[in-house]
This record gives structure tokens, C-alpha cells and sequence, in this order.
């Protein structure tokens, strides 16, 4: 197998490739774009960290491509999508960086209380400014973590440690398994206005993206200290900029920016925020261990066709994978249809499946629903390997259940989510031999297309409704491609599901939202 190393990659795992047999590897590091899709059909497999981008029309390119694997955990720059498409293997080491990042936080943090890189810049000037950089103790201060993923709570154990009281915000987290760690677990307003500092870390999705803006630096204590370790755009940094000029915010610490390099931002401009260039996983521990964890992964897949730690593609034979495909694409889509409804701790989730896919090798479906339910709300990437080991440590119990018969489809896949509150099942199956379905919502039967730009509206079963539905996304521009009715009972609650072109902006929903006997609106993208 002929693999192209694309980023700087420890020579530990370069070595590893050299010293595998049958595996000819090349280092070509900082490609454009027109270089990569130029020389791209030589290869086999790729390694990429954070700097090369695989998008649609590299992977195009890519004639006898069958593994994209990245050094680290983050495949931003990955378009798994397309590479799944192509029948692309896309691998990650997860775990390889997530003592380094939270390390890093704690750093930075620390960096913060006692002003050390302005300090040091003073030094260095000849300047002896010790009154102007008092600093401040973090014992029995607030810490205030948002997403207890797998770096979050390596965070919150290094805080403990140093006496800090952590609280947390993730409504993916039990309570119970919250205060196992030592943990309060609070809503975002009460983590907002309590914490001395505040540190994000979740994933970059249209729910996160400028979580921390105007209003939610208004509902903060005055002199919080924010800390970003995570992803760029979580934090609005024009916003960021204003609240520490109001002296809302006292300082900030950013390793990760909306553009990188960030170039002209004002934020470098103010004494009060701290930076550092994208250091989250730039340890030499973490650089060794994610080269050579890619390196093994990739000639074990090339000497034995095992798979590990694949975002697309479940570790079974090529054979199983021909038979389950269908079923796999369908059983993500419901559970990333799932994850988008989802806005509370997840306690349950049952799983049932029905009729002829009982006589199936179910457990990568299982595995898939699980990926594309927890994808979306937890800030690892989730993957066939981690996806069960994630939800146990969520303290999630998992049930499945078979039933050889099924009234209405040849096969059906049932997923149901139970939180303390609200429960919430969607059912799907196969028209044909590939064509997937949403065919239950709740108590409501469809026949729904699960692609694309979706609304899923709630209303009440009144004349007109669809009617005006209709008008308003018309009058502003937005075409229907689908749509789909279902209703309880006449005149109860109904149930629309529209696929549209384009998706839906705020501005539109909230027009829909005065739509009469309106209930409720959610926009799911698959």
C-alpha cells in the first residue's frame, strides 16, 4: 500500500510505516489544494492532522483511495460524507490528545490568575511592574465547564484537585453521573452567573456556534475569565472583544480561533487575553501517540483488513458490510434524526429491531444508531469503536430487542430515547433494496425521505395550516421538495415534515412560529 503523509507527523510513526513491510510511505507536508488533488490518484491512504483539508473534490480526485486516516481526533477538515460515499475508510486515534488538551486548559487557566505571559513580556522589556500584575488565587473559586466530555472531565478532576468547586452544563449528563465526578451540574444561565471562570468544551455544531455571545456574556458575573480549548466559533469573538472593554469579562484565554491564523483580530490587540497558536494536542507525548496509533491502524487495516476506530464503516467483513449497508446508512440517519430532537440527559435508549433484519448481524447497527445519536451532542468524535463505551460513561442504559415479526414492513428499526421528562421514538425502514424511510415519529405514521433540510413541525389539525405554512416559505424563497402529513386524529395534533432546498433560517422559523395552532418547530440537517 502506497501512503502519502500530509502534516507533520512524529517520525515515530513514520518509522512505523517504513519498518511494517509492503507499506511505501511519502512525506509531503504544507500542499495546496490543486497540489494534493494533482498527485492524490498515486495513492492508497493519506495521514492528515489538522492542516490539510480532504475536501469533496480532493477525495474526486482520489482514484484508488481507500483510507483517510487523521492524527488526532477532530476530522473538520475531513468531508466524511463524500469519502463514505466513495467507500473511503475514515479513521482517528480518539483519545490520543484528551490529557493534553485538558492540561492545557488548566494552563491557561492558571496563566490567567497570575498574568504570567504579560509579566514575562514586562520583564523582558526591562520593566519591573510587580503591583501592576497582581494576580489572583483559583482555590475555592468557581469553574464552570461547558460539555463533560472526555476532556471536559479531565478538566474538572485537574480543578478538583487544585480545590476548585466545578460546576457543570451538559443536559447530556446525568446527575448522577455528575456528582460521581464531584460535580454540580447546573443549567447554562446558573453556570453563567456563578462561575469565576468559564471553559467550553463542545463540539463545533449550528447549536454551539457563538454559544457564548452579547447575551450570554451579559448574564455572567462581572470579571469572569473565559477559556477556550475546543473549537473556534463556539465563542463570538467580536462579542468577546466588547465584553472585556465593558469590563464584563476580566480576562480570556484562546488557543482555538474562528480563522486560523487569525490574522488581523482585535482580540490580540487587548493586554487582557492570552493566546496561543491551536497547542490544544501539541504535546510531544500526544504527537508520538497519535502518529504511531495511526500508523498501527493503518497497516493492520492494509496487511489484515481489520478496521479500528472508523468514523464510517463498522470493523466487519467486506462480505457483511455488502448485506448490512442499506441498514447502516439507515440506522445512522435515525439516530442523527434522534440527536437533533434531543435536548435533554439521556437515561434510556431502547433499540428494537423487527421482522427479517432480525436475521442480520445487528450489533453494527446497534453501534451505528448509538454514533449518530451521540455524534451530535458530545465533544469527541464518536465512532464504531468508543460509540457503546461513551454511553455507559454517560451512565446511558442501552436495551435492545428482537421480534421476528413485523405487521407492517419487511424490517423495521425502532429507536426510542427516554430522558426523566420526555420520551421520543422514531421508527425506519427499506423501500426497495436501499431506499431508507422514516415511517414513525412518536404516535405519528409517514412515509418520510430522511435527507437533507428538514422541518419537523408540531400543530394543531386546523383548516389552513398547510396553506399558510406554505405561503411563508414561499414568500421567502424557500422550496418544498417533500412533504409529508400525519395527524393523530381530526382536529388533534398533526405532524408535517417538509424537506426543503435550502435550510431554514431563524428569521423563517420564528415567521412559522405565528402560524396558527402552531406547537412546535425543530430543523433537522442529514
Amino acid at each position: 500500500m502506497k501512503i502519502l503523509v500530509c502534516d507533520s507527523l512524529s517520525n515515530d510513526g513514520i518509522e512505523f510505516f517504513k519498518n511494517a513491510g509492503g507499506i511505501t510511505v511519502d512525506v509531503k507536508n504544507k500542499l495546496s489544494n490543486e497540489e494534493l488533488m494533482r498527485i492524490i490518484k498515486n495513492y492508497e491512504g493519506i495521514v492528515v492532522r489538522s492542516s490539510t483539508q480532504i475536501t469533496k473534490d480532493v477525495i474526486r480526485a482520489a482514484e484508488h483511495l481507500k483510507i483517510i486516516g487523521r492524527a488526532g481526533t477532530g476530522v473538520d477538515n475531513i468531508d466524511v460524507e463524500e469519502a463514505t460515499k466513495r467507500g473511503i475508510i475514515v479513521m482517528n486515534t480518539p483519545g490520543g490528545n484528551t490529557i493534553t488538551t485538558a492540561e492545557h486548559t488548566i494552563s491557561l487557566m492558571l496563566s490567567l490568575s497570575r498574568n504570567i505571559p504579560q509579566a514575562d513580556r514586562s520583564i523582558k522589556l526591562n520593566k519591573w511592574e510587580k503591583k501592576k500584575f497582581i494576580g489572583t488565587e483559583i482555590y475555592n473559586k468557581i469553574l464552570g465547564i461547558i460539555g463533560l466530555g472526555r476532556v471536559g472531565s479531565v478538566v474538572a478532576d485537574r480543578a478538583l484537585g487544585l480545590k476548585m468547586k466545578v460546576i457543570a452544563f451538559d443536559p447530556f449528563t446525568t446527575t448522577d453521573t455528575a456528582s460521581k465526578m464531584g460535580i454540580e451540574l447546573v443549567d447554562i444561565d446558573t453556570l453563567y452567573a456563578e462561575s469565576d471562570y468559564i471553559t467550553v468544551h463542545v463540539p463545533l455544531t449550528k447549536e454551539t456556534r457563538y454559544m457564548l455571545d452579547k447575551k450570554a456574556f451579559k448574564k455572567m458575573k462581572k470579571g469572569v475569565n473565559i477559556i477556550n480549548c475546543a473549537r473556534g466559533g463556539i465563542i463570538n469573538e467580536k462579542d468577546l472583544y466588547d465584553a472585556i472593554l465593558d469590563e464584563k469579562v476580566a480576562s480570556a484565554a484562546i488557543d482555538v480561533f474562528e480563522h486560523e491564523p487569525p490574522g488581523e483580530n482585535p482580540l490580540l490587540g487587548l493586554e487582557q487575553v492570552i493566546c496561543t497558536p491551536h497547542l490544544g494536542a501539541s504535546t510531544k507525548e500526544a504527537q508520538i501517540n497519535v502518529a504511531v496509533a495511526i500508523a498501527k491502524q493503518i497497516v493492520d487495516f492494509a496487511k489484515n483488513e481489520t478496521i479500528s476506530n472508523a468514523l464510517n464503516v463498522p470493523s466487519v467483513t467486506g462480505e457483511i458490510y455488502k448485506v448490512l449497508s442499506p441498514y447502516l446508512s439507515l440506522s445512522e440517519r435515525i439516530g442523527k434524526f434522534q440527536g437533533q430532537l434531543t435536548n435533554a440527559s439521556i437515561e434510556e435508549i431502547h433499540i428494537e429491531y423487527s421482522g427479517e433484519i432480525t436475521e442480520l448481524e445487528l450489533e453494527p447497527l446497534s453501534i451505528n444508531l448509538l454514533k449518530g445519536l451521540l455524534n451530535l451532542i458530545y465533544e469527541e468524535t464518536i465512532n464504531f469503536v468508543n460509540a457503546p463505551i461513551i454511553a455507559k460513561e454517560r451512565g446511558i442504559k442501552v436495551y435492545e430487542t428482537k421480534t421476528s415479526h413485523s405487521e407492517d414492513y419487511a424490517s423495521l428499526i425502532t429507536l426510542m430515547v427516554k430522558s426523566k421528562k420526555t420520551e421520543s421514538l422514531i421508527a425506519g425502514t427499506i423501500f426497495g433494496k436501499k431506499d431508507s424511510r422514516i415511517v414513525k415519529i412518536n404516535n405519528f405514521r409517514l412515509e418520510a425521505v430522511p435527507e437533507g433540510h428538514i422541518l419537523l413541525i408540531y400543530t394543531f389539525d386546523r383548516p389552513g395550516v398547510i396553506g399558510h405554512i406554505g405561503t411563508i416559505l414561499g414568500e421567502n424563497g424557500i422550496n418544498i421538495s417533500k412533504m409529508q402529513f400525519s395527524r393523530e386524529k381530526k382536529e388533534g395534533t398533526s405532524l408535517i415534515l417538509i424537506n426543503t432546498d435550502e435550510p431554514v433560517s431563524k428569521k423563517v422559523k420564528n415567521s412559522l412560529k405565528k402560524t396558527r395552532h402552531f406547537i412546535s418547530i425543530n430543523q433537522v440537517e442529514l
